[in-house]
């Protein structure tokens, strides 16, 4: 009996080590120019891109657009990706700038398929700026980062800011601020 599990081990390290030679066998056999990435010529990248502005927003009686639609199919070695999106300006005035924007993307590759989705919100005006943004890869975790500063004026030539961050993937959380001091002579 135990000579049927020394057997059968050795026939198991044989066909392991067949299998790990086979594949330098195949590249022995075709020529250097085709295995080899020095002599081959490289592709040309053939992404296809776009980014076109949508919708008119007036003000002060100039029009200019309040939205944009984003967007890129592609490929890298041997994976495919499309991203996509829509960014649009919910209000840009005394209040301040709010921009609003959702996008997903889709990657296809030998390795595994993968969805990705998300939005974000970017908020800035002369004294303060925040960002929130919520994605999740679909099947995956979701994803949170969050920022907000200000800035307050110091005499005429200085001013003090301040910033705080939060990040959140799955279970793991970070907290980060810092603040500074500018002054230009």
């Amino acid at each position: 009996m135990q000579s049927l599990y020394i057997i059968a081990s050795v026939l198991a390290v044989v066909a392991g080590q067949e299998y790990d030679i086979h594949p330098q066998m195949l590249e022995e056999r075709y020529p250097e120019w085709y295995v080899s990435s020095e002599y081959a010529h490289p592709r040309h990248q053939r992404d296809v891109s776009v980014d076109k502005n949508t919708g008119d927003l007036t003000l002060d009686h100039k029009t200019s657009p309040d939205g944009r639609v984003f967007g890129t199919i592609g490929s890298r070695d041997e994976a495919l990706f499309g991203k996509a999106g829509y960014q649009h300006n919910v209000f840009n005035d005394h209040r301040g700038k709010l921009d609003a924007t959702a996008y997903g993307s889709r990657v296809l590759s030998p390795y595994g398929d993968s969805s990705h989705q998300g939005g974000r919100l970017d908020y800035k005006n002369n004294h303060a700026a925040g960002s929130l943004d919520v994605s999740r890869q679909i099947g995956g975790h979701t994803a949170v980062d969050a920022a907000a500063g200000g800035s307050w004026p110091i005499g005429r030539n200085g001013d003090f800011t301040m910033q705080g961050t939060y990040s959140r993937f799955g279970p793991i959380q970070d907290y980060g601020a810092r603040a500074g001091l500018n002054y230009r002579w």
